[in-house]
């Protein structure tokens, strides 16, 4: 064994503090005396230097090292002979266990996708040519082409990502993402569906998704019930997140806090989508749980976005809006495509007057979840802030022609119509529709009640919220029931006045 073969060993056996520093002191003997090390050796060296310091999290570094590597490896290519202090024979050896020129080019565009240097990443990766690429740089390469919004190289990468590995899941949902049709999707998987048994459910999982990413959210929560109901699915942790996000898009906030609770308790480690649901139930006024939870998910993991949404949001519910930003730019700055993270620093922004730059980020949201209509109302609040009503009307009738006339919709159209005294019978008819639908759906019931109390028609306010809540308890139908009770002064003997003290 040679010195490089020790080094080799030692960052195998993954000691890379040690890697690091021989590696250093042999690169320098190597720079004062060329002759000490062959061509080979080197690169073998410097990729080993760079893999190191990459494992310290020093990115930049390890990018410029690991260009360094593939610089020695252009002289290797122009060498006939490879030229060794240390005979032929384990010269050989070394030049058919050299590390691959490809990872290394995947090393370098990961350094740049850490340090948010997206294009630099996609100039690497496209350097290398298609038949070389692995399904991990066919991935990398997807993510980063969605992302710049070069929608079909982006498809083109995730088919070739099925096409070597038809399990990849997450390669399928990002096709969704895209517009591609589900059964499409599926027919890429048929061949393994077919020849392994107990994968009959992936069919129905790619139709989920597919019904989740149209914005079909009832069928999207029956096909996913019909999953999870599956003995040997029941009780999947992804299932019933996604379960509850498909609930929470839907407006149900009852059944989407249910599942991410169940989702929780089942992995009391769970990160993904408690974003979601620590806004959930902020919203609904538990913030001493909100802080919980929050602190609980720092003790986990403090580099993810999604424990910093959290306390943005126990923040912002407690008008502390500078911190909620704060908490909010701190969460982008940890993955900038966190959706929960933008809402939060678009509201947050929107509260402390700076709308132009709240817009901003409800746009760059909407970009990243086009069927999430809450990324739509921040950026109708937005427009409704500035007196731009026909900039929100523009966008509410769009929704609302797009994805139909259902309970959600007809709540925004009718939220911007009660904003001009013009078109307040059209609101009222508007809600009285989005009730018909659902009677349960809270944001319907609360500008409905705003309407009545605006109307001063009190009795039949009072018994819109009181049939509202003779199902679901929610602290703002409670506070608004409270009001109507005092204005016609009939409070002393009603629990729900009793609950709006509490």
């Amino acid at each position: 064994m040679n010195v490089i073969d020790h080094v080799r060993d030692m960052a195998a056996a993954g000691l890379h503090s040690n890697v690091r520093i021989m590696s250093s002191l042999l690169l320098t003997m190597s720079n004062n005396n060329p002759e000490l090390l062959s061509p080979t050796q080197k690169y073998q060296l410097l990729v080993y230097h760079a893999d190191s310091i990459f494992h310290d999290k020093e990115y930049r570094n390890a990018a410029c090292k690991y260009s360094m590597a593939l610089q020695q490896k252009k002289v290797l290519s122009k060498t006939s002979k490879v030229r060794t202090s240390t005979g032929g024979a384990a010269s050989n050896i070394q030049a058919q266990s050299l590390p691959s020129e490809i990872e290394v080019k995947y090393k370098i565009a990961e350094c740049y996708t850490i340090l948010k240097l997206d294009k630099d990443a996609i100039a690497v990766l496209d350097g290398i040519p298609s038949r070389q690429r692995t399904p991990k740089i066919n991935m990398m390469l997807a993510n980063l082409y969605r992302k710049a919004g070069q929608e079909r190289s982006a498809v083109t990468s995730y088919k070739e990502v099925l096409r070597h590995c038809p399990l990849a899941l997450d390669a399928i949902i990002g096709l969704l993402s895209l517009s591609v049709k589900g059964a499409e999707v599926a027919s890429m998987t048929m061949d393994v569906i077919q020849s392994i048994p107990n994968l009959d459910w992936l069919s129905v999982w790619i139709k989920a998704y597919a019904f989740i990413h149209a914005g079909d959210n009832q069928r999207a929560i029956n096909t996913i019930c019909s999953l999870e109901k599956k003995s040997l699915l029941r009780d999947n942790v992804d299932l019933l997140v996604s379960l509850a996000d498909v609930y929470f898009r839907a407006g149900d906030t009852k059944n989407a806090i249910l599942k991410f609770e169940q989702a929780q308790m089942l992995d009391p480690y769970l990160i993904k989508g408690m974003d979601v649901y620590g806004y959930l139930m902020a919203r609904e006024g538990h913030l001493e749980d909100v802080e919980v939870l929050g602190g609980r998910l720092f003790n986990i993991s403090d580099q993810h976005a999604e424990p910093w949404v959290i306390s943005g949001c126990h923040s912002f519910y407690s008008k502390r809006y500078s911190r909620a930003l704060y908490l909010g730019a701190k969460a982008i700055q940890l993955n900038s495509n966190s959706v929960q993270a933008l809402l939060l620093k678009g509201a947050a922004l929107r509260n402390m007057g700076r709308v132009q730059e709240a817009i901003i980020h409800f746009r760059e949201a909407m970009r990243l979840a086009p069927c999430r209509l809450d990324c739509y109302e921040g950026l109708i609040d937005c427009y409704l802030a500035s007196n731009g009503i026909r900039e929100a009307m523009g966008m509410a009738n769009n929704i609302y022609k797009t994805l139909g006339a259902n309970a959600q919709t007809l709540t925004i159209l009718a939220t911007v119509c009660l904003e001009d005294p013009v078109t307040q019978e059209k609101a009222k008819t508007l809600l009285d529709k989005a009730l018909a639908q659902r009677p349960d759906y809270t944001k319907a019931v609360v500008k409905k009640a705003e309407l009545l109390s605006r109307e001063q028609k009190h009795e039949e306010g009072i018994a819109l919220l009181r049939n509202a809540l003779a199902n679901q308890s929610d602290c703002v139908l409670h506070r608004m029931l409270g009001d109507f009770l005092v204005a016609v002064n009939d409070y002393q003997k009603d629990e729900n006045f009793d609950l709006t003290l509490e």
